[in-house]
């Protein structure tokens, strides 16, 4: 009874054994990190407590600034929310990875970190993208000019129907009576989220923009495959 036993304890033993090998062959590799191709827009999203705008704006300034005199930055635009002016967007264009990541370890970056953390409502959200339809690059107006920045969350099933949604947008609406600029990024780390960055000269220009038969198809496409609700902000640029 006890050989018996014994080479019962072997066997489960080894079919243990094989079990674990089995399984940490099947383990996939983590993959590294991709190398990004061409130009990288940012989003990031800053809220600071309503009390703390002041120093907000004024750290938002100095970063801007420093951001612009660095190799590789092609854009730097910092912009406050209509009607939540606690509420701003850090909207960035790097000529390529190198830069981007160069950017993150700066002086500038930190110490803009570093303000934030002190007076933050939320915690500061970079959202990076790659170009899929975008025009020049030249800065956007200020004064009553409105900017326009929508999150667009698609199922994955569906990222490819949101591409090509989001490019057709961009095609129908750039060059719009009171377009200054029109582009469709796609992020990075999650390909089936988009971020739609739009400049109107005025409000009467996002109001006619938003009633146009192309802006209504697009909507209408996107129901059946949104992830989450629209999310579409309106800001004006802090000079």
């Amino acid at each position: 009874m006890n050989t018996l036993l014994c080479a019962m304890s072997i066997g489960v033993a080894l079919a243990l054994i094989g079990a674990i090998t089995n399984a940490q062959a099947q383990t996939p590799t983590p993959a590294l990190p991709p190398v990004i191709e061409g130009n990288i827009y940012t989003a990031i999203y800053i809220e600071v407590m309503p009390t703390s705008r002041a120093d907000g704006v004024a750290a938002l300034k100095r970063y801007r600034d420093a951001a612009r005199a660095e190799d590789g930055s092609l854009r730097c635009e910092v912009v406050t929310r209509i009607g939540q002016p606690h509420q701003f967007a850090i909207l960035e264009v790097w000529k390529d990875q190198k830069a981007f990541e160069a950017h993150g370890k700066s002086a500038a970056a930190a110490q803009l970190r570093e303000k934030v953390h002190a007076i933050r409502s939320a915690p500061l959200d970079e959202r990076v993208h790659i170009g899929v339809s975008v025009g020049p690059l030249q800065p956007g107006p200020a004064g009553d000019a409105v900017y326009v920045v929508t999150h667009v969350d698609v199922i994955p099933p569906r990222k490819e129907d949101g591409l090509a949604a989001v490019k057709q947008l961009g095609a129908d609406s750039r060059g719009a009576a009171g377009n200054v600029r029109f582009e469709g990024v796609q992020q990075t780390n999650r390909p089936n989220h988009f971020t739609v960055v739009e400049i109107w000269k005025d409000a009467k220009a996002v109001d006619a923009h938003a009633m146009a038969d192309a802006t209504r198809l697009f909507r209408d496409k996107l129901g059946p495959m949104s992830g989450a609700l629209y999310d579409e902000r309106m800001f004006r640029a802090v000079d």
